[in-house]
């Protein structure tokens, strides 16, 4: 018998450090840890992995369909692999970053993986008219923008995003105080137990708050959810200074107006980007928060990497 051949499959659902929990398609699972030095398997990952005694080492990391990951100057973070769609949530308050939430978006529109919007808190009139209305641009993006108040209408809401992630893998992502926790435990009641029972497999104690957490929602083993970690930055030094626009719905609308076809949208003459800034966003215009957004991203890409 070959070595390939004695090959198991198996779906990587928690890590910590160079350990891995994998899934079969049994649904046992057992700690696995990478050939070599260096572990390139993310939450969400199908491998192909060899038995030892009670765990297993991890011989080659399938090709991903896409990996969701942020960069900054210090060190890539990946969040998951193999993504349907990610789930931003955020709330009415406390107020929430739409730089942050943009940063987001981009990541995922680079990867070709659908973004959902959801703001919680619809419970708090004032706040949550304020944020809707920031929201609209958005809407009009065709985003899809969700309403949630999981505190007041849990059932309710339980209902609309089970429908939402129906035979989907969905990475959940989001601040702290947005209801991130609370979502969790409304769509998989058991994800408290299933977290300590990781947390006691991989021996990573309270640090498994920090890493990425796959959860089956339905006992079929067809829709799942993953938990991701709370961030405070999201960097985008992996996407190149003039891909920026074409993963910003509203500014792309506009690039073929524009004169050259190396436009910056920042101060070229004949640019249909900075026509449409200001303009009417019912008809299409690009909001000036939108745009200062795109401005800042552009100069942050731009600067020279450190290595």
């Amino acid at each position: 018998m070959t070595e390939r051949a004695a090959l198991d499959r198996g779906l990587v659902v928690a890590s910590h450090g160079r350990h891995c929990l994998v899934e079969t398609p049994e649904g046992e699972r057992l700690i696995c840890h990478p050939r070599g030095k260096k572990s390139s398997a993310v939450v969400g990952d199908r491998v192909l992995w060899q038995g030892s005694h009670d765990e297993g080492t991890i011989e080659k990391v399938e090709e991903r369909r896409n990996l969701f990951y942020r960069q900054d100057e210090i060190r890539t973070k990946s969040f998951a692999a193999n993504l349907d769609q990610v789930l931003v949530l955020i709330a009415a308050s406390p107020e929430f970053s739409e730089s942050q939430l943009s940063r987001a978006l981009i990541a995922a529109q680079a990867e070709g993986i659908t973004p959902i919007i959801a703001l919680n808190k619809s419970d708090m009139v004032e706040p949550f008219e304020r944020a809707w209305a920031r929201l609209l641009p958005y809407q009009r993006m065709h985003y899809g923008v969700l309403p949630l108040s999981l505190k007041r209408s849990g059932d309710v809401d339980r209902e609309h995003l089970l429908k939402l992630m129906q035979g989907k893998t969905t990475l959940v992502l989001g601040p702290s105080g947005a209801g991130k926790s609370t979502l969790i435990n409304l769509l998989v009641p058991k994800a408290l137990a299933q977290t300590g029972e990781i947390s006691k497999a991989l021996n990573a104690g309270k640090h498994t708050t920090t890493s990425t957490t796959w959860y089956w929602v339905d006992d079929a083993r067809t829709t799942a959810l993953i938990d991701s970690p709370g961030f405070q930055e999201f960097g985008l030094n992996h996407i190149e200074p003039m891909q920026l626009a074409s993963c910003m719905p509203d500014l792309k609308a506009h690039m073929g107006n524009c004169k050259f076809y190396n436009c910056s949208h920042l101060h070229e003459p004949g640019c249909g980007v900075l026509a449409a800034v200001g303009k009417d966003c019912a008809e299409g215009g690009i909001t000036a928060s939108r745009h200062r957004i795109y401005k800042e991203l552009f100069a942050e890409l731009s600067q020279p990497r450190r290595f």
